[in-house]
């Protein structure tokens, strides 16, 4: 990920051995990880299970909060492609039955939006 679309708050891919290796101690049995993503300081996390939001907080970013959503909780989502001179995509997700979307992440073009989509639409409509 290029740090200029790092600074814009894009999301780029990480591998899944990085993603396990960083991040593995929050998986339960049974559990692997699919797609990963990071966004300067935070990262998410597509499971067989889950999606798992790992956010930074603070200037030394050592708190850092872990926010775990069950897929049947998403009731829906969007995904908006980058355009011919657009930076990024953009995914929404809402969580349970509220107006406004919980979850709004930005893709700089190295991600396959639909790939996300992919994943998410897998799991959500079981």
């Amino acid at each position: 990920m290029g740090l200029f679309s790092a600074l814009l708050g894009n999301a780029g891919a990480v591998n899944q051995e990085t993603l396990l290796k960083d991040y593995g101690k929050l998986l339960i049995e049974g559990e692997a990880i699919e797609l990963g993503f990071k966004l300067i300081r935070d990262t998410f996390i597509f499971t067989n299970k889950r999606l798992i939001l790992i956010e930074k907080q603070g200037i030394t970013g050592s708190k850092v909060e872990y926010k775990s959503i069950l897929y049947k909780s998403i009731t829906r989502f969007s995904v908006e492609t980058a355009g011919t001179f657009d930076l990024d995509a953009e995914l929404k997700i809402w969580v349970s039955s509220e107006t406004n979307p919980s979850i709004i992440k930005q893709f700089n073009k190295s991600v396959n939006v639909y790939d996300v989509q992919s994943v998410l639409a897998h799991h959500v409509l079981k």
